[in-house]
C-alpha cells in the first residue's frame, strides 16, 4: 500500500484550470481498483492519494498518467507502508 502526497509547484489558479483532467484521471483509477481514497491537504498546498497498487513501479507508471505530474504542476511523495493494524470497518487493508 502507497501514501502518495502531491505538493503543488504552481498557484492555486493554474492548479484549478487543469483540475477536472486531474479528477478524470483519478475517477478511472478509482474505477480500476487501483485508489481507495483521494482529496486535498489544508491548506490547499496539494493532495493525497491512497493507493493499494502491488508494486511501487506500477504505480509510477500510473502517476504518468496524471495531468498534474504531465505538465510538471505537482511534486509527488511516495510512502509505502504495511497496514498491521486496523479499525474493524478497515480489515481488509491488513496486510495478510
Amino acid at each position: 500500500m502507497f501514501i502518495i502526497h502531491l505538493d503543488y509547484y504552481v498557484p492555486l489558479e493554474v492548479i484549478d484550470q487543469h483540475l477536472e483532467e486531474h479528477i478524470a484521471f483519478l475517477e478511472e483509477e478509482f474505477k480500476q481498483g487501483h485508489f481507495l481514497a483521494s482529496g486535498r491537504r489544508v491548506p490547499r498546498t496539494g493532495g493525497t492519494i491512497l493507493s493499494n497498487i502491488p508494486t511501487k513501479a506500477a504505480l509510477l507508471e500510473i502517476l504518468e498518467k496524471d495531468p498534474f505530474k504531465q505538465r510538471g504542476m505537482a511534486r509527488y511523495q511516495i510512502t509505502e507502508f504495511i497496514p498491521s493494524k486496523t479499525c474493524k470497518e478497515l480489515d481488509f487493508l491488513k496486510a495478510t
